[in-house]
């Protein structure tokens, strides 16, 4: 959401929304004679069924209305009076809310003349007939929501892919290696292309391998299943163990987005007298990535910020399909990370040139620190000096600045020369 003084948040609803459910119901029906809900079937279907209201201000700005019968889930108001960003908030979160479900689709029927559908059709939905029929297949079905909850699986809000700004490289490549050929394998099968089953990132820390993985699996719509090698480790019977079990559960899902991230603490070179504790692990590891690959629909993803650690035989052909370096955000990327940040009200007198100029070298986790920390900065000093209307327009260039000045790089200078090197001699694009 934008940084305005009054923020939109999506929670369920209450009772007292009645009120602002009327006054959106008759916005949004205010031409038609016959809408396909009434507003007491509207009415009914918040107390009785799932709800989930935007707000601001204290004040409900939109709505979104669910019920379910058997595997279908329809919708029965969709309403909002802000922006496309709470559209899409509104619409994942009754989807989360209904999920449990175990929903095969969700639909909406609107009137044959009603043309203001965008809001449903960029969220996933298509128009079926003349009757103004929308669906959307839901990601996950309903004899898959125990497996999925077994892996600590969730599906993840759509939108985040065009939330990853700049990074345009990056996010053509894995567009044109990735998601065309997994969400579209028919194209794929036109130009003899094989949909990946498996790739490597590797980038230095905090240059947003996880939010691409994420952001895949988003723009896929499939289930986001992240293992961590930390909590394996914890399960009984060890590691190996855990490892081929939620890989054998994971092979029962019809898509799955696998997250491994820090892959070397499981996958770092073996051998040595005696062997390392880990050995066990790495093997059992490279068996399940070769299992994994059998089966169509699934993309394992792993991440590492020390690529050249990895075990030789976890990297060559056959097991990973691609293995694409992920670096520090470019000037298009850092512009729009600061934009995210700084106030909606201070925002027309900053010199972002000078802050993108001044942030080379930072990953995404430095400048949001410096953001953060010029902001409480300022607030700290309008504080001290006693004003009554303190307002975040007292933020400027030079807080920035001087918050940047205190901020340590992530990434060294060696490790972002090291980074390049991987690229021309492990990098498999």
């Amino acid at each position: 959401m934008a940084n305005n003084a009054s923020r939109t948040h999506i929670r369920d609803f209450h009772d007292d929304d009645v009120d602002g459910i009327v006054r959106l119901w008759q916005a949004a029906h205010a031409q038609e004679e016959s809408p396909v809900y009434s507003l007491a079937e509207v009415i009914a279907s918040c107390h009785a069924d799932h709800a989930v209201v935007a707000m601001r201000d204290e004040r409900v700005i939109g709505a979104a209305i669910g019920r379910a019968a058997h595997a279908q889930g329809w919708i029965v108001f969709f309403g909002t009076s802000f922006d496309d960003a709470t559209d899409a908030a509104l619409l994942d979160t009754l989807e989360r809310r209904m999920a449990p479900l175990g929903l095969g689709k969700l639909s909406v029927l609107v009137p044959g003349d009603d043309d203001n559908v965008s809001a449903l059709t960029s969220n996933g939905f298509e128009v079926r007939n003349r009757l103004r029929y929308l669906e959307r297949k839901m990601p996950v079905q309903r004899r898959e929501i125990d497996l999925l909850k077994a892996v600590g699986g969730r599906v993840l809000p759509r939108h985040l892919w065009e939330d990853v700004a700049g990074m345009r490289h990056e996010k053509a490549l894995l567009e044109e290696r990735l998601v065309i050929p997994l969400g579209n394998p028919e194209i794929a099968d036109r130009f003899g292309v094989v949909p990946p089953r498996a790739v490597m990132l590797f980038g230095p820390p905090g240059t947003g391998k996880t939010t691409f993985a994420r952001a895949v699996a988003s723009r896929l719509d499939w289930p986001f299943v992240e293992l961590f090698p930390s909590r394996l480790g914890d399960a009984t019977g060890g590691m190996a163990a855990a490892l081929r079990s939620t890989f054998d559960t994971i092979a029962e899902l019809e898509h799955a987005v696998v997250f491994i991230d820090e892959v070397e603490e499981i996958a770092s070179r073996r051998g040595g007298e005696p062997p390392s504790p880990t050995q066990g692990v790495t093997n059992e590891l490279l068996k399940s990535v070769a299992e994994f690959r059998e089966s169509e629909g699934r993309l394992l993803v792993c991440a590492t910020n020390f690529v050249r650690s990895l075990d030789a035989a976890f990297l060559r052909h056959g097991r990973f399909d691609y293995v694409l370096p992920i670096g520090l955000p470019d000037e298009l990327a850092r512009r729009a990370i600061w934009a995210r940040y700084v106030p909606d009200s201070a925002a027309p007198a900053m010199d972002f040139d000078a802050l993108v100029a001044a942030s080379a070298g930072l990953t995404p986790a430095d400048i949001e620190y410096a953001a953060r920390r010029a902001s409480q900065e300022a607030l700290a000093r309008a504080l001290r000096n006693g004003e009554e209307n303190i307002a975040d327009d007292q933020l400027g260039s030079a807080d920035y600045l001087a918050a940047l000045r205190a901020t340590r790089a992530t990434v060294s200078e060696e490790a972002a020369a090291a980074f390049l090197e991987d690229i021309d001699t492990i990098a498999r694009l």
